[in-house]
């Protein structure tokens, strides 16, 4: 057996002693922040289900495993079905290991769309169906974009809807120091073209607008992919995007070199990023955002997602030394709405059962999403919750992005092939920055794409 494989065990055996009603984090019926009707619907409709079991998959280990388990805890005390969760420091290659030897969960939960893409097309998933893609059409913010992301060809060749999203993260995020535009005066831009000018300001009063790092070691480069990706959902229909990702619209099409060019205008017009675009290709992305700190500032503001805080200096208490806005859509093209670009995990069934689908009808209680949210690092689209749950202002601010949002997109280069979004898409930045026209960067790594088909 695989180091993994016993890693999971031992993950299962420790969920089947811990998570049990006696470990219920907030009591039922106490907190006026939480939805316990849904709760007590739901332990209504599933009261038969005692002493059957499920097993669930998925990618917490360390505290988001607590945190999840904190989630199950509620499932089984509703249900009284006996959960074993399992997980893997290699899960991506521990799934694809079970469900090719016939032993899959009966519960997998992954972050990676196109493995589950794969998974469905090897006829490993089972399809959850019309009404379950209907209810997160009606209920999630941007639905249809959920929809979307978690549907995929069967073995049979037919698209269906196989992963039901549940937890989700927010890159459309522009961090500055709330002090640091009191003084100066300046307000959060609501447009592109608003955010464009501000930093015209900035520079015209002397100070630099933007602190941008794409240093990462072994993965330098991949901080301006988000950009890119942001900038693609700014100025193209999502279509485009989507094509763009699969590669049925190529990377050096007119619609990518834009998108290029328009993170060109933030990384590489003098005076708007600091150190320059040498600064850009060498800083560190974790010490970046350190700029915005500074007395006086090195920067004002920070394109990033909403992991980033874990790198501002100790003690940086958000919401107060330092906040966040959306990062905008071009007023020039209203048509485009609110696109927002993220990533999240989803929810597949791999062995189908009662309890596989009671699981799903408790992810669709506002409870099951605001247990997490009320603890930490926990955003949801889901329309129905109560975001005076979130556990402080930051995130109810990044929860309402995305129940807002008119669009959502998965992180494009997550969705293309590794040597592509891990590889030739982030050299590929170092060398625009560097100097490299945007036309020859994107007709080089077409190149690369051309080369594995």
């Amino acid at each position: 057996m695989t180091k993994s494989f016993w890693l999971g065990v031992a993950a299962a055996a420790l969920l089947a002693s811990a998570a049990n009603g006696a470990d219920l984090k907030f009591k039922p019926g106490e907190d006026s922040r939480f939805n316990w009707a849904s709760y007590d619907a739901f332990k209504a409709a599933h009261s038969d289900l005692k002493g059957e079991s499920v097993s669930i998959f998925g990618p917490w280990r360390g505290d988001d495993e607590t945190l999840f388990t904190s989630v199950l805890a509620y499932f089984i005390e509703a249900t009284g079905i006996d959960v074993k969760y399992s997980s893997s420091e290699n899960y991506e290659q521990q799934i694809v290991i079970d469900t090719q030897a016939g032993s899959p969960p009966n519960i997998a939960i992954l972050p990676q769309p196109g493995l589950l893409a794969d998974l469905a097309a090897k006829g490993f998933l089972t399809p959850l169906g019309e009404k379950e893609a209907g209810w997160v059409k009606e209920n999630y913010g941007a639905g249809q974009s959920w929809v979307d992301l978690g549907t995929y060809k069967g073995k049979d060749g037919k698209a269906d809807f196989f992963a039901f999203p549940y937890k989700a993260d927010v890159k459309s995020l522009v961090w500055y120091v709330p002090e640091n535009f009191e003084e100066a005066g300046y307000e959060v831009p609501k447009t592109m073209e608003d955010l464009i000018a501000l930093s015209d300001k900035i520079v015209a009063d002397g100070g630099t607008p933007w602190c941008i790092g794409l240093g990462s070691g072994g993965a330098t480069g991949w901080p301006a992919t988000d950009w890119v990706e942001d900038m693609m959902l700014r100025t193209q229909q999502p279509d485009v995007y989507d094509k763009w990702v699969t590669n049925e619209i190529k990377f050096n099409d007119p619609a990518v070199v834009g998108a290029i060019e328009e993170f060109g205008k933030f990384a590489l017009t003098p005076k708007y990023a600091d150190g320059g675009p040498a600064g850009v290709a060498s800083t560190d992305f974790r010490d970046s955002p350190k700029g915005l700190f500074g007395v006086p500032p090195k920067c004002y503001l920070h394109h990033q997602a909403s992991f980033i805080p874990s790198f501002f200096p100790e003690g940086t208490k958000l919401g107060q030394d330092a906040d966040f806005f959306y990062m905008p859509p071009y007023a020039s093209k209203p048509d485009l709405g609110r696109p927002v670009l993220g990533a999240g995990t989803l929810v597949t069934v791999t062995k189908d059962s009662k309890t596989a689908r009671a699981f799903l009808d408790f992810l669709k209680t506002p409870i099951a999403h605001e247990i997490w949210m009320a603890q930490s690092g926990f955003l949801t689209p889901y329309k129905a919750v109560n975001v005076k749950a979130y556990g402080n202002d930051t995130l109810r601010k990044e929860g309402e992005i995305l129940t807002t949002a008119t669009t959502f997109r998965f992180d494009g280069s997550d969705l293309m092939p590794g040597k592509i979004g891990a590889g030739a898409f982030w050299t590929g930045m170092i060398d625009y920055v560097g100097g490299k026209p945007a036309a020859d960067v994107a007709a080089d790594i077409q190149k690369a794409w051309d080369a594995i088909k």
